[in-house]
């Protein structure tokens, strides 16, 4: 009696693919890697001798179980939504903006400026106050992608090394100030913002609304899910929004088509710059009402990436993607030891880039044919 082997009766071969993938795959894709990272994220939590399952629980309680955690989710989300959205234009592009952090952490600058220089008095009203916040906190969010941008569209400098190394520029342009120059007593801070260049709040209509009485989330949600609807109408809606893809996509084609690829490619970083730029604005306006190094460094350009990747580039689906993954950073303080919301975030990338692996090339199976 002869046993074949699966290998002689099956040939699994692996082919790119000619044509795009129906619209639901991708979204099944990435709901696929995602399912294996929390899978491995548990045997590690397991491996250091925790309860996978308990923590995955703990981790939804400590985010969405009650008002006060949602809007504190909320809070933590909106950063995040800021800088995915900056990463995901210039992605769009197949322009690595690895700088997005940078570029957060000046846009705080750029708003804390206004007070602190100052341009603007301390009894400038509110109205006026945050708008101009606003914009120099975009204007220096640009200027720092700008500058990678320009490098790339003129000397075809690599953006993903010079917009890496200016996030270190970044981190030490804010600390030269807040050691020195705008240092509150010595401190590793500046002096607190006057109530006028705060972000409104939700708890500040708690007196009209009294089931707002506690809840920090600021108007900095508001603006990010603007911000993200403007993008999905310029990507999608607009000329330019077809430039910047068929660029993306093809960029021989772009150039046959007569789009002027190195204006583009400054224009994007700096667009790209501008809503990093923004959120930081959004978080020294409506969180902590100063300038300080650790809550503007605190990674959330490089989770930024994560989030775009994890939502396929698409502006709209990012609000969502941002609000879990604000919610996994602030269960991650409760959970020991403390690396771990980091690590499944690590996780997550890798498996999400893994998974486009099965966007490209599809797995065929054929019977091969059998010898008697």
């Amino acid at each position: 009696m002869r046993i074949l082997s699966l290998s002689r009766l099956y040939r699994i071969k692996l082919e790119p693919r000619l044509k795009e993938p129906p619209g639901w795959y991708p979204p099944l894709v990435s709901f696929g890697a995602i399912v294996i990272a929390l899978v491995f994220g548990g045997i590690l939590i397991a491996f250091v001798g925790g309860n996978p399952f308990l923590s995955y629980a703990h981790i939804a309680r400590a985010s969405f179980g009650s008002i006060g955690v949602i809007s504190d989710t909320l809070v933590k989300a909106t950063p995040i939504l800021m800088t995915s959205l900056a990463c995901a234009i210039a992605f769009r592009m197949k322009l690595w903006n690895i700088g997005a952090e940078g570029q957060f952490i000046m846009g705080g600058f750029g708003a804390a400026a206004v007070v602190l220089t100052p341009i603007l008095p301390p009894e400038t009203p509110g109205w006026l106050f945050v708008p101009v916040m606003m914009a120099f906190g975009m204007a220096a969010g640009a200027l720092w992608g700008f500058m990678p941008g320009f490098l790339k569209a003129r000397f075809n400098v690599n953006e993903i090394i010079s917009s890496l190394m200016l996030n270190y520029i970044a981190i030490a342009w804010i600390n030269f100030w807040i050691f020195g120059v705008w240092s509150e007593g010595g401190f590793q801070m500046s002096p607190k913002f006057p109530k006028a260049a705060w972000l409104p709040r939700l708890l500040d209509f708690s007196d009209t609304i009294p089931l707002f009485r506690g809840l920090t989330t600021h108007t900095g949600m508001l603006i990010g899910i603007m911000a993200a609807v403007l993008l999905w109408l310029v990507v999608y809606r607009s000329r330019w929004g077809y430039e910047i893809r068929l660029i993306g996509d093809n960029p021989r084609a772009a150039q046959y088509a007569g789009i002027n690829i190195s204006r583009n490619t400054i224009l994007v970083m700096m667009l790209s710059g501008m809503l990093a730029g923004l959120g930081g604005m959004t978080e020294v306006s409506g969180v902590v009402h100063r300038l300080q190094t650790s809550p503007l460094a605190a990674g959330y350009g490089f989770t930024g990436i994560i989030v775009a990747w994890l939502s396929k580039l698409h502006p709209l689906v990012i609000i969502l993607v941002s609000i879990l993954f604000g919610a996994l950073l602030l269960a991650g303080r409760e959970i020991q030891p403390s690396g771990i919301p980091k690590m499944i975030q690590g996780i997550i990338l890798v498996c999400l880039i893994a998974s486009d692996f099965l966007l490209r090339y599809q797995i065929r199976v054929s019977r091969a044919g059998v010898e008697a």
